[in-house]
């Protein structure tokens, strides 16, 4: 997977810069790390996911504070969730789940994904944590 994803980084960083970043279909080398962060977060790579998804994050970031995508932005806290509960730090993981779910804009089936890896991992960690309350739970 490494070697797949260093190969895609390599092919980025030859390619001139996109002329509309923004469009959905164009892959930014900025989207790259978004790519790579979901990569290492179902592989278990938990350093790499936080490092990718710090990055992810960092780049977003408008001058003004806004999100500049997102939903990157909240994919992004979900995998630093995942991380957190698969350290052990409860408090942190429900800081960036609740971050990541109350964006302002959300694409419900892509973040289920992933928020569906974390529910898994919360049940895992903490089971008894979770008999009450479920900071996950969406509402609509």
């Amino acid at each position: 997977m490494r070697a797949v994803l260093d190969a895609g980084r390599r092919a980025l960083d030859n390619k001139p810069a996109p002329a509309h970043p923004e469009h959905h279909f164009v892959i930014d080398p900025d989207k790259w790390n978004f790519y790579a962060m979901d990569c290492y977060r179902v592989t278990g790579m938990n350093e790499l996911t936080a490092e990718h998804a710090t990055e992810v994050l960092r780049v977003g970031r408008m001058p003004d504070g806004s999100d500049r995508w997102p939903m990157r932005t909240a994919e992004a806290r979900v995998a630093l969730a995942v991380v957190a509960v698969r350290s052990g730090d409860l408090e942190r993981t429900i800081g960036e789940a609740t971050a990541a779910l109350n964006g302002d804009r959300q694409c419900y089936p892509s973040l289920l994904m992933s928020a569906a890896e974390l529910e898994r991992e919360l049940v895992e960690q903490y089971p008894d944590e979770l008999l009450d309350k479920d900071p996950l739970r969406v509402a609509g």
